[in-house]
């Protein structure tokens, strides 16, 4: 039997310039070749998968904390301190403002959202 690999994870954003920016200024991402040759889509590297913007009405997208993004970093402190550098709110796995979780197994946890309103995860898994 043939297991499944993590290939892309596909949003739509409302402005793909402002977007694209954020990913790769926050988050530290790597634009990729986009295969598509479409330019209202941009890719961006996961490691072993990858991100497609996707230009368009996100207006109707209903996010909510349960459904996320993660990531995981080596150094989640220097991360947070990036993220507050940049004004954006850090938030825990209940959506609380200001305060990061620390999960039973002792991986720690901060939440925030992009431009667009998805939410995304930043652990310390692997550290």
């Amino acid at each position: 039997m043939q297991y499944p690999v993590f290939d892309h994870y596909t949003i739509k954003v409302n402005n793909l310039d402002e977007s694209a920016e954020f990913y790769q200024q926050i988050l530290g991402l790597s634009e990729i070749t986009n295969r598509t040759k479409k330019s209202h889509i941009r890719w961006f590297s996961l490691g072993t998968g990858e991100l497609h913007l996707v230009q368009g009405n996100a207006d109707n997208v209903i996010t909510n904390i349960g459904v996320h993004l993660a990531i995981r970093m080596q150094d989640l402190k220097s991360f947070q301190v990036h993220l507050e550098k940049n004004n954006i709110t850090i938030h825990n796995s209940k959506g609380k403002p200001g305060e990061i979780t620390k999960r039973a197994d002792g991986i720690k946890q901060l939440y925030f959202k992009d431009p667009d309103g998805y939410w995304i995860e930043v652990n310390d898994a692997g550290a």
